[in-house]
């Protein structure tokens, strides 16, 4: 399984991070105390990290676990939208139309529950 994890795309994760909150490597070093060429070697793929070290790098950051290893960040609103245009592209044009069918007919659904209910409550 441990094959199936590159840890490259992790660490490009991390080095995104650690930039956006302003930090250098020592800073970030410091506060999860690890030496700065490891976490130089984790931000290229070149060394893999644990769970508990990528916690307290998280932690610091301050940005979402699943965020550095999915690059998905579930707290945010519209998370699904990368995820589902992903699985679209890769679909055929007939397939394609059959999600959308879907989606639109949930939609749809959607909103006549909440008429009927918004009718009740006047």
């Amino acid at each position: 399984m441990e094959e199936d994890i590159d840890y490259s795309i992790i660490g490009e994760r991390i080095r995104e991070a650690r930039k956006k909150k302003g930090w250098s490597q020592e800073k970030l070093s410091e506060e999860i105390d690890v030496a700065t060429a490891f976490l130089s070697r984790v931000e290229r793929g070149h060394s893999h990290i644990n769970l508990k070290r990528l916690a307290q790098i998280s932690k610091a950051l301050e940005v979402p676990l699943e965020k550095l290893v999915t690059g998905v960040d579930t707290a945010s609103e519209k998370y699904l939208d990368k995820e589902l245009y992903n699985i679209l592209i890769n679909c055929t044009p007939d397939k394609q139309r059959l999600i959308y069918n879907i989606a639109k007919a949930i939609s749809e659904e959607d909103k006549k529950n909440f008429s009927s209910k918004a009718d009740t409550l006047l």
